[in-house]
């Protein structure tokens, strides 16, 4: 599988956003390996190829992108991305575009949107790491680290089958397999800067739209390329990775 394949999804993933693929190549750069998400759409942010910086709120175009993708991994939906571009929801986009991802102001309190509270018991929009801010979705070890520029977040080893957790309350703006490196995968918006994902399930119990409170099953653990249970678990804030353990209880704390 090629990289442009990776980036390339039906749906969203973060992820966009979360997209590329759990079998030999996955939606996560953890690294090369089948379970990373390096080859996320866009990676998640500007291409360094591209004329100069974007402003906040906005996001050029990179090879292989697609709308629900990009619309993923800033944890938005597709139709709104397309309607505050102008655009179609199955419209196609042109590499170097350069395309809003949140809310204009003139939607500023549209549920969802920049100005809009979290929801109770989430971190604030714009707040910066806190340990335990976030639980954990599943409790087991961490079978790959988050390393910054390299990986987009962690790896947690479970029995498949068991429940997966909402890390935070929220609303789910993802839940589909259409982002092949991710398998079947949740996106849950928690405010206007902080979304986390739920990769590599077996099965999925929210849908889009779904309101969840911290602590909900959500889903069910998946197993990777190699039949090991595990999820892939990324918080991202203001569209960019961060290292989950930061945001997580401390084991044994």
């Amino acid at each position: 599988m090629t990289k442009k394949s990776y980036r390339v999804a039906s749906q969203v993933l973060m992820a966009v956003l979360f997209a590329a693929a759990f079998s030999g190549c996955t939606l996560t750069p953890w690294s090369s390996t089948p379970e990373s998400y390096s080859n996320a759409p866009g990676g998640y942010q500007t291409n360094a190829a591209a004329t100069g910086p974007v402003a906040a709120g906005y996001y050029r175009v990179n090879p292989g992108d697609t709308l629900p993708g990009i619309a993923a991994a800033y944890g938005q939906r597709p139709q709104d991305v397309a309607r505050w571009n102008g655009l179609t929801p199955n419209a196609s986009v042109t590499v170097g575009q350069v395309l809003r991802v949140a809310p204009p102001p003139a939607v500023a309190g549209a549920p969802g949107a920049p100005g809009t509270p979290g929801a109770p018991g989430t971190p604030g929009a714009g707040a910066v790491a806190q340990q335990g801010a976030l639980m954990w979705p599943l409790r087991g070890p961490v079978l790959k680290p988050f390393v910054a520029g390299s990986t987009k977040g962690i790896v947690i080893g479970g029995r498949i089958g068991d429940p997966v957790k909402a890390a935070a309350a929220g609303r789910v703006v993802y839940a589909g397999s259409g982002i092949e490196a991710y398998g079947p995968l949740i996106i849950i918006k928690h405010n206007d800067s902080l979304i986390t994902a739920y990769g590599q399930n077996s099965t999925l119990l929210v849908k889009e739209g779904d309101a969840v409170a911290q602590g909900q099953t959500i889903g069910e653990v998946g197993a990777d390329s190699r039949g090991v249970g595990s999820i892939q678990f990324e918080v991202r804030q203001d569209g960019h990775p961060v290292d989950p353990l930061a945001w997580l209880p401390k084991v044994g704390g």
